[in-house]
């Protein structure tokens, strides 16, 4: 249930200390003279105020994969990392290619609460790439699907592509692609590169994403439709992005936290909690990405959160599970990477994490600005703390986070969805607006 609450002394991205008043599901002021009778006073002086941040780019499984997550408890994950949104990618079984999942998945995130659960639809029936998926229905139906990806899978056949950008146009949807080769990576199992070289195992090359992107930018020029690349994480790809957006391409990129901060030189004891598609690369990639992240050639940061059961980690590399959770860490990764390095601003933080994947996926009510009669959708967010992120942090089902034991910065304290609580004094809730 949505309460009056008047928080004194927030830090606003890109300016001063002012109160902000919630009520009624909305901003209902901001300054110093904001005030209501009967408000709950909260003081977050020191703590820095964001839009609730938006995720473009999650893994929730459920339906069909609900030992790993379900959308009740990614949901839950989400809102304890500062999250108010959302998008589920579409690996689930069955597939989200039809309508009537795409609006299962709505009506369970509406059950939930805890976040706003925008489906994102696949481009190709099953994701095989063979031929289009229900697009259309998709985008009619009550979830507005308006984001489309095979992740887990790239649409590698380029008539298809080019049809599927075609196709979304007309309802301005736009198509998230997973950009790798699958030829030039039959039976990679890490980055290609020293690293693989010593350890022998089959390297995953940097051109395998980067003559996907190369591709399809021209696609997307040649159609005049919307371009959204998943996960990019090689210096080859900033570049060839880079390179798009001048020549005026419409073309948007995302990068993961574990690709701003974390190298390929971690695989080196064969701990799987560093598997991941793509794999973590070189060090000279990752200051690639955060450079292209710091000067808008990166358009956000959107985690990938990909949870597994822990028998899909505990195991051999070569048999292991792609993929890491990562929805409670991310902005403390992003503070450690980008903004403790004075690389971006919090400002910046709210444009990458909050305003451009509200946008980009075309989700109204989010990453709006913190101004009066703006839905209350808030994080707001402490950097001061230093801590090992533990298995305590997790509020999902699966623990593969490739941050347990390390010192991370920051902590979320309050989290608020549409004005309802979620997350109260850096605790998560257990269920939404549900204090005592």
């Amino acid at each position: 249930m949505s309460e009056v609450f008047l928080f004194r002394g927030a830090q606003i991205e890109g300016g001063g200390a002012a109160d902000i008043l919630v009520a009624e599901g909305r901003i209902e002021a901001v300054g110093a003279d904001a005030s209501r009778a009967g408000a709950t006073v909260v003081d977050v002086d020191g703590l820095i105020a964001l839009p609730g941040l938006v995720d473009l780019h999650t893994h929730l499984r459920e339906p069909g994969y609900e030992a790993s997550e379900t959308i009740l408890t990614g949901s839950r994950a989400a809102a304890a990392g500062g999250y108010t949104a959302v998008f589920a990618m579409p690996n689930t079984s069955p597939v989200a290619d039809t309508a009537g999942v795409v609006e299962q998945e709505l009506a369970l995130g509406e059950a939930a609460g805890f976040v706003t659960v925008q489906p994102i639809g696949a481009v190709t029936v099953g994701q095989k790439g063979e031929r289009l998926a229900e697009l259309g229905a998709m985008a009619d139906s009550r979830a507005r699907v308006r984001v489309f990806s095979d992740d887990g899978f790239c649409v590698w056949d380029p008539l298809i592509m080019r049809r599927a950008l075609e196709y979304v146009k007309a309802f301005d949807g736009v198509i998230a692609q997973h950009a790798q080769d699958p030829r030039l990576t039959e039976g990679a199992q890490m980055n290609e590169g020293a690293v693989s070289a010593e350890l022998g195992l089959a390297g995953w090359p940097a051109v395998a994403e980067e003559s996907i992107i190369a591709r399809d930018v021209l696609l997307a020029e040649h159609v005049g439709s919307r371009l959204h690349v998943c996960h990019l994480s090689t210096a080859g790809s900033v570049d060839i992005i880079r390179w798009a957006k001048k020549r005026g391409v419409d073309v948007t990129a995302e990068v993961t936290p574990h690709h701003l901060l974390l190298t390929d030189e971690l695989v080196r004891d064969y701990d799987a909690r560093f598997k991941v598609n793509p794999p973590l690369r070189r060090e000279e990639d990752v200051m690639a990405v955060r450079e292209g992240l710091a000067d808008g050639t990166i358009d956000i940061v959107a985690t990938d959160h990909a949870p597994h059961p822990a028998e899909a980690k505990a195991c051999e590399w070569h048999a292991a599970a792609n993929g890491m959770v990562g929805l409670e860490s991310a902005v403390r990764v992003v503070q450690q990477a980008m903004v403790d390095t004075g690389l971006i601003t919090w400002a910046d933080v709210a444009r990458v994490m909050s305003r451009e994947p509200a946008r980009i996926g075309r989700l109204a009510g989010h990453g709006t600005p913190l101004t009066a009669g703006q839905p209350a959708s808030l994080t707001f967010y402490d950097p001061a703390p230093v801590r090992a992120f533990g298995t305590d942090d997790l509020h999902g089902r699966s623990v593969n986070s490739p941050y347990l034991g390390r010192e991370l910065p920051g902590e979320v304290r309050w989290t608020l969805h549409h004005g309802t609580a979620t997350v109260v004094d850096g605790a998560l809730l257990d269920a939404p607006g549900a204090r005592a």
